[in-house]
């Protein structure tokens, strides 16, 4: 680029961006930031470290296998069986006050049953001889008329049993120890580090946990124990105008994790509030972006979401083979015959993998809904689009037919003890440069570009082609220095077109894994 930001009339405008009502059009090169500190180019592998993973409750297991035999009797030629607790605690505040606080525990079993080639499931919260007999029995039943009404042809991909698997979420702190007085004098603090900078009027905080301890039996010998915990802590400031004449919010970037509460406190929001209230502030009076084309610095706060959208829901399996459509869409990645292995969805620079094995990641477990042991593999490699992933057992046979390519098994979830196991997403992280490159660096080689930190708005089309993203802060990068802030910013692109144009990645220093709490599938 020379340096300069083109004017553009209305027609030229509209082709730029497709037609959405943005202020910035598509980078024609894009600078990524992602990687965690560490000493290899892979994120590193989530192992139990100060907390010792339980094995299964005696009266649990002896349940589970009750449930086993009363659906094999029955007439299944395969079952499993989930017996789940879950302990759920939210806590809300504004300003100097608790606005919310709520506390559940859910506990039951759910019971899978195949015969013939269809799927039967039964869930019940009486979790007892005769409860989880009567759901085993009814799971067969179920079975038995879907294969009758429509008769299926699952086939499930052999993988090795696992007869005393073991796991939990690697934390020092577990978060249901502490007390929810500790927890809001916490959120409290935060709210008035914020509140003492001039022009902030508004602040909410909160913090999310979740621990969820479940059993897996199958028939095929597998008895699975594992524990998984998870946090979500928020803040979010609102500056306003002297005269009332605007309003500015600025988000945090403090996204969900796999950790205890030491994940909590070691953000340090309190210090963090008064970063999120000075930034509010600022964009009261910041520059409106002029609408062009930009080249772009993305920060992992922001880049996540761009990625989860546009590059992990595509590739999941069940969207490529027609089996998701409902929710979001299906994929512009599909035939898998055409695309795996031939597809360029970046430069030889781009690497992403799916990744359920690392430290902190939402989606990190010791093996899934179907007793698969999580694993990593790239699903674009060196720009290549080379794996899709999601794929639970049954899938595999069915991209297998299609392509030479094979997808890895491992992505089973069941959301609830009364839901069936269904495919979801593993974590999926754009890896960073072999050398590490820092922040500084990144933009010190964008000569005009936009700097931008935190999620915002987002749409994207049915199959994942089209996209706008806005953000929390944008920062005007001139001459390979940050300089002033800018407001009203979103760009738009088209998936391959977008990450065709990254030019450069950040090292591993420059790494933060994002997420989400809540992810609809399933609809």
């Amino acid at each position: 680029m020379d340096g300069k930001v083109r004017s553009l009339d209305r027609r030229e405008f509209v082709t730029l961006v497709g037609g959405a009502g943005v202020a910035a059009g598509l980078a024609p090169s894009l600078h990524a930031l992602d990687l965690e500190t560490s000493s290899e180019r892979q994120p590193r592998t989530a192992q139990p470290a100060k907390a010792v993973a339980p094995g299964p409750d005696a009266a649990e297991r002896e349940l589970a296998l009750l449930a086993l035999d009363a659906a094999t009797a029955a007439g299944a030629s395969y079952a499993d069986v989930r017996i789940s607790r879950r302990h759920f605690e939210s806590l809300s505040t504004r300003e100097r006050q608790i606005t919310d606080v709520s506390r559940s525990e859910s506990f039951g079993v759910g019971v899978r049953a195949l015969v013939g080639g269809s799927w039967g499931f039964a869930a019940t919260r009486d979790v007892d001889r005769d409860g989880v007999v009567r759901a085993a029995r009814e799971a067969r039943a179920t079975a038995a008329a879907n294969d009758r009404v429509a008769p299926n042809r699952i086939v499930l991909a052999p993988v090795p049993k696992v007869p005393d698997g073991r796991w939990i979420t690697p934390h020092a702190v577990d978060p249901f120890t502490v007390s929810l007085e500790s927890k809001a004098e916490l959120l409290f603090r935060t709210n008035e580090e914020a509140l003492n900078v001039k022009g902030v009027r508004f602040v909410t905080s909160s913090v999310d946990s979740v621990k969820e301890s479940r059993l897996l039996a199958t028939t095929e010998g597998s008895l699975i124990q594992q524990t998984f915990i998870r946090v979500n802590p928020d803040v979010n400031v609102t500056a306003v105008a002297a005269d009332n004449s605007d309003a500015q919010s600025r988000n945090g970037a403090t996204p969900p994790a796999g950790y205890g509460w030491e994940y909590v406190t070691g953000l340090t929001l309190p210090e963090r509030a008064v970063r999120y209230a000075n930034e509010a502030v600022m964009k009261l009076s910041a520059a409106r972006v002029e609408p062009g084309v930009w080249d772009l610095v993305l920060h992992p706060s922001h880049l996540w979401l761009t990625i989860h959208e546009s590059l992990a829901h595509p590739s999941e399996l069940d969207r490529a083979l027609g089996y998701e459509a409902n929710y979001a869409g299906t994929t512009f990645l599909a035939p898998p015959a055409r695309v795996l292995g031939q597809f360029r969805l970046g430069r030889p620079l781009m690497t992403v993998v799916a990744n359920r094995t690392e430290v902190g990641g939402c989606a990190t477990v010791g093996w899934d809904d179907e007793g698969v042991a999580a694993s990593s593999y790239p699903i674009i490699d060196n720009g290549v689009f080379v794996s899709y992933e999601s794929a639970t057992r049954e899938m595999i046979q069915d991209v297998s037919s299609m392509s030479r390519m094979k997808a890895a098994p491992g992505h089973s979830y069941c959301e609830h003890w009364s839901s069936m196991p269904f495919p979801r997403m593993p974590n999926v992280s754009l890896l960073p440069a072999t050398k590490n490159i820092s922040e500084e660096e990144v933009m010190a080689n964008t000569r005009h570009g936009i700097f931008i930190e935190g999620d915002g708005s987002y749409s994207i089309d049915q199959q994942r082609y089209n996209f706008q993203f806005g953000g929390q802060t944008f920062w005007e990068i001139r001459n390979g220095r940050k300089t002033r802030m800018l407001r009203d910013v979103a760009y738009v692109a088209r998936t391959p077109e977008f990450w065709n144009s990254m030019v450069m990645v950040g090292g591993r220093e420059t790494y933060q894994l994002g997420g989400s709490f809540s992810d609809a599938k399933g609809q």
